[in-house]
């Protein structure tokens, strides 16, 4: 699996972990908080083997359940251990198959959480044996809205439980749900303001009709390469434009948004993880949770509304320690946004100077 040591969030989390204690934890993406939580679960059902349901992960999107679950698969190979993904966007025979697994049941499930309420609802779904809920990714599901669901669903768990939260940031909307389902919790708080230190970043000041050129001009220096490239935008609609330009002028690119099926979207995440898509273009459904080893570049199309999905956004690369590279193309009316940004971060970025290929 490649570990040597743990990182800061695993030091920290899976003594509390292993007490027994609640915890809320607040770490960027990349630090390995996935591991931080699976290994003592893994721990806690090795020590003490069930048959029955033990822990419960929710997570807010359907990738990162399936991440999840494939990493609980790596990590757990050696034990008995088993796991359920569940998540919607399929068909109704899927849903009938997870049923019958659940019937059946798993020490382990991970889920989204209309997926599993559905399942609830049904009452097939044994929780006598519960012993912790794991809420990862809690801010993007509530941002989601998916809290009502969550409230939903812990009332049907065991009160006497463990109960883990995970979260990139930490409004003031997740810290008063904390209070509320979380008894004494550990809490642990490692900065989210800052990019990982292998991040070279930069920017481009550019007008919005200038934007396909400087598109083409940077991606031409890795044309025929085999490095990772993810190009971000905040709509779908400009995410279909910018993969069309993209595939129109040559390049090996794809898309991934909402508007796909689930087995599109797990096709195209499949190629661009095991090398066979070089460059993808997404809207932020990526920029939070999803673990793609050696992307070499993130460039930001737009610049995002929320400073800190900047950070999400360019935590994609220089993950694990490594070094990579983040370009922002920044309209005038988007300098504001990007001035909150460096503020965010505590540091300015001075503008590269436009390639003279680039037309007025």
């Amino acid at each position: 699996m490649g570990f040597e040591k743990p990182t800061p969030i695993q030091e920290a989390a899976i003594p509390a972990i292993l007490k027994g204690q609640d915890l809320i934890a607040c770490a960027q993406t990349g630090t390995g908080k996935t591991a931080a939580f699976l290994l003592p679960i893994l721990d806690k059902l090795t020590e003490s083997p069930s048959d029955g349901l033990h822990t419960i992960v929710l997570v807010p999107t359907r990738e990162l359940a399936i991440q999840i679950d494939q990493q609980l698969e790596a990590l757990g190979y050696f034990t008995q251990t088993s796991s359920l993904p569940i998540y919607g966007g399929r068909d109704g025979a899927s849903f009938e198959q997870e049923k019958k697994a659940l019937s059946l049941g798993a020490n382990i499930i991970v889920a989204t959480p209309g997926r599993f309420i559905a399942h609830l609802n049904l009452g097939y779904v044994r929780l006598d044996s519960l012993q912790c809920l794991v809420l990862d990714e809690a801010d993007r599901m509530l941002d989601m809205g998916f809290m009502p669901d969550i409230l939903k669903i812990i009332g049907f768990l065991p009160k006497e439980r463990q109960t883990l939260m995970f979260s990139a940031t930490m409004p003031p909307k997740i810290r008063q749900f904390a209070k509320s389902i979380l008894r004494d919790p550990e809490q642990i708080n490692f900065a989210v303001s800052k990019p990982a230190e292998g991040v070279h970043q930069s920017i481009y000041h550019v007008e919005d009709n200038q934007k396909f050129a400087l598109l083409k001009h940077v991606l031409n220096d890795y044309r025929g390469t085999q490095e990772r490239l993810l190009i971000f935008s905040a709509t779908k609609a400009a995410v279909k434009e910018i993969a069309g330009y993209l595939k129109r002028q040559g390049f090996p690119a794809e898309e991934i948004h909402s508007d796909l099926s689930q087995e599109e979207r797990e096709e195209v995440l499949r190629r661009f993880k095991n090398g066979s898509l070089p460059m993808l273009v997404a809207t932020d459904i990526l920029s939070r949770g999803i673990d793609v080893q050696d992307i070499q570049l993130v460039l930001n199309y737009d610049v995002p509304s929320d400073a800190e999905d900047y950070i999400h956004r360019i935590g994609r690369t220089a993950r694990a320690k490594k070094e990579g590279v983040a370009i922002t193309f920044v309209s005038r009316k988007e300098r504001r946004k990007f001035q909150n940004i460096e503020r965010l971060m505590e540091r300015r970025i001075e503008p590269s100077p436009l390639p003279q290929d680039i037309p007025a």
